[in-house]
């Protein structure tokens, strides 16, 4: 579990080191998150910032810290989750001649969005994830959500700034905020003991859906569009049916659970299981 932080300056008016304390300081709410490392990144021109607070699990050298740029310096990302498939996604981009100085998840992903484009790269990464990427190139900011909505990630404008958080408190720090209810998000929590996507607590506030991705530009207009749906995959999933007998599906569902738990068990740090009492 890790903490990302950070914000696109509508009007762009702060320098770099205002940028950085800023996003520092959204970072910092979040170290119960990441207690083992922080980091900012900023650019004054475009006006972002991102924030980061580590929970070291793969990579624990500075190789793997965050914010992390792309070998070719086109891509920024922060993020937090786990991209359970990197082993196999690595060689074909240093295939395709992408360069790699640790062996970081992290660096996988940054890469891949430079190779493939954000869409491409969310289709095919397997995990949990919540991911800021900023394209230099094109001055766009993208907000990515895995599938089901595994990891937190909050967005929305405060004051001047498009701003995105793993929790709400991250945005008490920057002016202009407003902490003001969403009698909407209220009234679902007195019914269903929860906030449903994509509202939040606090109105002018939303979470990013899960399997989807925001794109905002540098004037701040944005588009939300799914990379996966739920009811799709369920649809697919009834078109092709299994047509097996009761032994060989059980020999494929205990494949299939191998794979997945060996899958979360690559980590540089010692491993722990926590099981539901029910």
């Amino acid at each position: 579990m890790c903490g990302i932080a950070g914000f696109l300056e509508l009007e762009r008016r702060s320098g770099t080191h205002e940028l950085e304390a800023l996003a520092g300081a959204m970072a910092a709410t979040l170290r119960h998150r990441g207690p083992d490392a922080s980091g900012v990144w900023a650019d004054a021109e475009a006006g972002i910032a991102f924030g980061h607070t580590r929970l070291s699990i793969v990579d624990l050298s500075p190789d793997g810290a965050q914010p992390m740029v792309s070998s070719c310096g086109r891509y920024v990302i922060v993020y937090n989750g786990e991209i359970f498939n990197a082993a196999e996604l690595r060689p074909e981009l240093e295939a395709k001649g992408r360069r790699f100085r640790g062996h970081s998840d992290t660096e996988v992903i940054v890469e891949a969005f430079a190779e493939w484009g954000v869409e491409a790269t969310a289709k095919r990464i397997i995990g949990m994830f919540a991911i800021a990427a900023y394209d230099r190139r094109e001055k766009r900011l993208s907000l990515v959500r895995d599938r089901l909505g595994i990891k937190p990630l909050y967005w929305g404008e405060v004051g001047t700034r498009l701003a995105f958080a793993s929790e709400l408190e991250a945005f008490a720090v920057l002016p202009g905020w407003n902490k003001e209810l969403n009698r909407d998000a209220l009234a679902s929590y007195f019914r269903f003991a929860y906030v449903p996507a994509p509202h939040s607590i606090y109105r002018g506030i939303s979470k990013l859906m899960p399997g989807h991705i925001a794109t905002i530009d540098h004037t701040g207009e944005t588009r939300i569009e799914p990379f996966w749906m739920l009811a799709e995959a369920a649809e697919r999933g009834k078109a092709n049916q299994l047509d097996v007998g009761d032994k060989q599906a059980c020999d494929m569902l205990e494949a299939l659970l191998g794979d997945a738990v060996g899958r979360r068990l690559v980590a540089d740090v010692p491993l722990g299981a926590f099981l539901s009492g029910g």
